[in-house]
């Protein structure tokens, strides 16, 4: 056999004993006549010791020992010396004095150290497999086998179960740009890589399937960032006969379960709840991160007959003024400052007003325009003191909110609010809105998807056009300011689900041509149903406490959507095209030249 233990199971008791081990050369550490090596494998380091006098020839060859090198030892587990104890390590009171040597692979010059901080994520994604050897990304690799395992485990034992949808699928407008794949058999047709097997999981509970879920693969065509990859894994989960509470508490026994395999961290259930319109018009956002104050504060009425015209002006437009108080921190740098307007800007504000507290003075151009009973108002609704900085919202409330919103969130970060924070702060938000306009296409669209319901009692607003008034019976679980998942109760009427699809501007010949077998099957007897789906890759990032989703899958994209390692996406040879019936215009900087016009 390769070994008769892992790098992780010598103990005391183990003294006096033979042992066979293989692994990797972690580190090696040459005391002239004698050589010492870390041998690491996934499980952990064992001290290895070379003597000439245990075996000449093996201690000839250890010298030529690099880091990385693949090797099988043999020989005799001693207890180390008194005072060479490593007290860090399980395996720190023993060392194997090797008698036998077996070089298995050699490893070439080494494209980075592992022990170091590597700056260059590119690099690392180049040599994932190499990376892959460290040992925070095996621990976060570890951890995310726990979740899956608990979470099957789990769900089988809540009578669900999991199946298996396709993944070469249709594509239809749901909202981010799918993957298309080209099809040989059926020249000029397209399948959809699945954003979600959102209508699949629907049509199984058409099919009395009654409790599904899947670890499923979901793949958009969206820009990058820290939580978001172009494939991506998700806890899928429906179920017939179910109301919101039911999906809320399957979810928090699900993640109970979860945080106790994975960390063995006990959570408190139930979670709050709190309705969009609380989270939005109270921390400016959706997924609100409540480990820190810097509430958000409406001061519209105290400004209503103000002699500031800029927020009078707001107010009797139907805007809104809010404000938060960023505690200790009116010594804001003017880069900070510049920083800040640039956020507001960002999210559709035309400036930043803010106040700074110093010295007993309020600073700010606009302080002059509020009279003394606004300032009462102020310092009694914020609680102002020295040192304090306000920032002001004054636009419509979406915008007012969510410019405060993002301000609080970068504050926050400066001033370190919540880094070492172990609090977990779990959350539902619930009474989303169901449609939202959009100005440029002129169009209502769907907030979650086109097969969200409508709560019960904002169904008549369907028939009155009163679709902003509408909000859907639709929820988020939301952990530190992050939505880890989300779902709803789904329509299972075929007319209401057309209405929908109208309200939506979808035409009755696209319903058909694009949504006919849900039509279809909603007519064949579907049963009430609902569920949620939940980020795996971001559930597994705030467990492992990373930052990025990067470091918890096994072979991600870097934030251009390549896998450097494979040099993926590349180009298709000729023939493949031919075969798929597609030809590649290749624009042209000339406008003497013409471009052939695509086929297919």
């Amino acid at each position: 056999m390769f070994r008769t233990h892992d790098c992780n199971s010598l103990r005391k008791i183990d003294i006096g004993q033979q042992a066979t081990l293989a692994g990797w050369v972690h580190s090696r550490r040459d005391h002239g006549g004698v050589i010492f090596i870390d041998l690491r494998d996934r499980e952990g380091l064992t001290q290895i010791v070379f003597r000439p006098e245990e075996n000449a020839e093996v201690m000839a060859e250890a010298h030529h020992l690099r880091s990385e090198d693949v090797i099988q030892v043999s020989g005799r587990v001693a207890a180390r010396l008194p005072g060479t104890e490593n007290p860090k390590l399980a395996t720190g009171d023993i060392e194997v004095v090797v008698s036998r040597l077996t070089i298995l692979n050699r490893a070439e010059t080494l494209p980075f150290p592992l022990d170091a901080e590597v700056s260059n994520e590119d690099l690392r994604l180049t040599y994932r497999y190499f990376d892959l050897r460290r040992p925070q990304l095996a621990r976060n690799l570890r951890i995310r086998h726990r979740v899956t395992k608990a979470t099957r485990d789990y769900l089988d034992a809540q009578g669900f179960l999991e199946i298996e949808t396709p993944i070469l699928s249709k594509s239809t407008p749901e909202g981010a740009r799918d993957f298309l794949v080209p099809s040989r058999l059926l020249p000029g047709k397209f399948y959809a890589l699945p954003q979600a097997p959102q209508q699949y999981k629907q049509l199984l509970m058409v099919g009395g399937i009654e409790k599904y879920f899947q670890i499923a693969k979901c793949f958009r065509d969206e820009d990058l960032r820290a939580d978001r990859q172009p494939e991506f894994t998700q806890i899928d989960i429906e179920a017939s006969f179910v109301r919101p509470d039911d999906i809320f508490a399957l979810t928090e026994g699900m993640l109970a379960t979860v945080f106790k395999a994975a960390r063995d961290i006990e959570i408190t259930t139930p979670f709050e709840r709190m309705t969009y319109r609380e989270a939005v018009g109270t921390f400016g956002s959706d997924k609100p991160d409540r480990r820190f104050d810097m509430h958000l504060v409406d001061l519209s009425d105290d400004f209503r007959g103000s002699a500031f015209k800029l927020f009078r002006g707001v107010l009797e437009s139907g805007g809104v003024i809010k404000a938060i108080n960023a505690k200790k921190f009116a010594g804001i740098t003017i880069g900070q400052a510049d920083e800040m307007t640039a956020i507001a800007k960002m999210f559709g504000a035309k400036g930043l007003a803010f106040i700074k507290i110093e010295n007993g003075e309020w600073k700010s151009p606009i302080v002059k325009f509020f009279s003394d009973s606004e300032k009462s108002g102020l310092q009694s609704k914020l609680g102002i003191e020295e040192g304090d900085l306000i920032f002001f919202g004054a636009d419509k409330w979406e915008i007012a909110c969510e410019v405060l919103g993002r301000i609080r969130l970068r504050v926050a970060e400066i001033q370190g609010l919540t880094s070492g924070s172990e609090q977990l702060d779990f959350l539902w938000v619930t009474d989303f809105p169901l449609l939202q306009f959009d100005s440029a296409e002129n169009k209502w669209n769907a907030v979650h998807h086109p097969f969200t319901r409508p709560k019960a009692e904002d169904l008549a607003l369907l028939d009155q056009q009163k679709f902003g008034e509408m909000r859907a019976d639709a929820y988020d679980v939301v952990l530190n300011g992050v939505e880890i998942g989300g779902g709803s109760i789904r329509i299972h009427e075929p007319e209401l689900q057309a209405k929908m699809f109208a309200a939506l501007g979808v035409t009755a010949q696209d319903q058909e041509a694009l949504f006919g077998h849900l039509l279809r099957a909603f007519r064949l007897g579907a049963p009430p149903h609902g569920g949620i789906a939940l980020g795996l890759d971001r559930l597994v990032m705030l467990i492992c406490g990373e930052q990025s989703i990067r470091d918890v899958m096994a072979f991600p994209k870097n934030n251009r959507g390549q896998d450097l390692m494979s040099q993926s996406p590349s180009s298709a040879r000729l023939q493949q095209l031919r075969e798929l019936s597609i030809r590649l215009v290749v624009e042209s900087d000339s406008s003497s030249e013409t471009t052939p016009p695509p086929q297919r």
